[in-house]
Formats: structure tokens, sequence, C-alpha cells
């Protein structure tokens, strides 16, 4: 077990790392220092800085490849599982909690990305779009693509903390579509068309109550599911 004094030696160096990462304006990919000119800068011991890089690895916010050196993740101390989903038991019920969430955040990010989105980002979200499309099309798995449409959107409100948690979206949407049996494939593409078009043509009221239609679909589905469970516990 570490000492008093070791411990605060390590909080201390971690805090000076995320200092450091700060004050160079140190971007996701971007390598540190190699570990002697740490520990130079830091002037810290290098098992301190060790520990303390161990302890922002776990964060998110750095990662250490072998040979290589000590880079800012592309995560920026984001949790991969910031809710705890792991250890909720998988089902309709936490799927429909997880629509339920999106419902309150997700219209009013697509009413203030309509707002706010600019030339370059209605490109971007239309290439988006089409390749959603595209997987729809083949009977591909679409997942991956359903995720970086609605984790754009989010980009285009310009708000950094709403980005942040773009991670628990893309859980939603894989464990939506896993859970409903690919049941929303057919109509899809045309309800991520209409928030598109929404978008893109600043209506921000049309772009939010396209969201709403979109995520609603699939909670209605979760609750009926969640009905007809309840019904067979009750028999």
């Amino acid at each position: 077990m570490d000492s008093p004094n070791m411990t605060s030696r390590i909080d201390l160096a971690t805090e000076q790392i995320i200092g450091l990462i700060q004050e160079k304006n140190l971007q996701p990919g971007d390598r540190l220092p190699n570990e002697q000119e740490l520990a130079t800068l830091l002037e810290v011991g290098r098992s301190t800085l060790r520990e303390a890089i161990r302890r922002l690895v776990t964060r998110n916010i750095l990662v250490v490849r072998q040979g290589s050196g000590t880079y800012v993740s592309d995560q920026m101390g984001v949790p991969e599982d910031p809710l705890g989903l792991t250890f909720i038991k998988k089902g309709s019920a936490l799927a429909k909690d997880l629509v339920d969430l999106r419902l309150m955040l997700e219209p009013e990010m697509a009413a203030i990305a309509a707002e706010r989105i600019t030339e370059d980002q209605k490109k971007e979200l239309m290439i988006r779009c089409s390749n959603l499309e595209q997987k729809l099309n083949l009977g591909d798995s679409y997942t991956h693509e359903d995720a970086l449409f609605h984790c754009y959107i989010a980009e285009c409100t310009g708000n950094s903390v709403l980005q942040n948690l773009m991670p628990t979206i893309i859980t939603a949407v894989n464990i939506s579509i896993k859970e409903s049996g690919d049941s929303f494939r057919m109509r899809s593409s045309y309800e991520h068309h209409c928030i598109l078009d929404a978008i893109c043509r600043k209506d921000s009221r049309g772009a939010r109550y396209a969201m709403i239609t979109h995520l609603n679909v699939t909670r209605d589905y979760f609750a009926k599911q969640e009905h007809l469970l309840k019904i067979a516990w009750n028999k």
C-alpha cells in the first residue's frame, strides 16, 4: 500500500500531467515527452510518474503504446461506460430506459444543431446520413453509422460537454438495435433523412420533432415489449 506522502506525490504528478496537456493544448493522438524528459520536467521520480500515467490511462486521458510512447487518448477522459450499464440487466426494460434518456437529450440537441450548423458541417452530416443509408440498403450492420450520425449532431451543437455524453448514446443505439431484432431497418433511412433535412434547412422546431418521432417509434416498441412481459409474468 502506498504511504500518504507517496499518494500525494502521485496525485500531484497526475494533476501536473493534465496541466501540461492543457498548457500545450495537446490534442488526441499527440505524444507526450518520453519518461525521462517528463520526469525531469515535472521534477518527480520515475516510479511516481509511472503510477500517475497508469491512473490517467485508467481514466481514458492517456494511452500507452508499447515501444512507441505515451499519447493523449482520443477519449479525452470520457469513460466508456459512464452509467455503469455493464452491470444492468439487458432487455427491453433497459432499452426503453435508454430511449427515454435519449428523448430527454437528443430532440433539443437536434434543435440547437439546426440553429448553429455551418455549411461544412451540413456536408459532413449529409455524408454520414448517406453512409448509414448505404448500410441499410445493403442489409449490413449499421449500428456504427447510426451512432456516428447522432454523434455528429451533438458536435454541431458546439457544446463540448454534450459531446462527452456520446458514449452513452452509442451504447443506447447498439442496445436498441440488438434488443429490437433490427425491427426498425425499413423505416430508419426515412426517419434519419427527416432529421437531416430539418437540421440542414435550419428548422430547429422541425429538427426537434423529427428526432422525437424517430426515437418515439423505438420507445413505443420497447414499451409494448415490457407490457407483454408483465402480462406473461402475471399469468
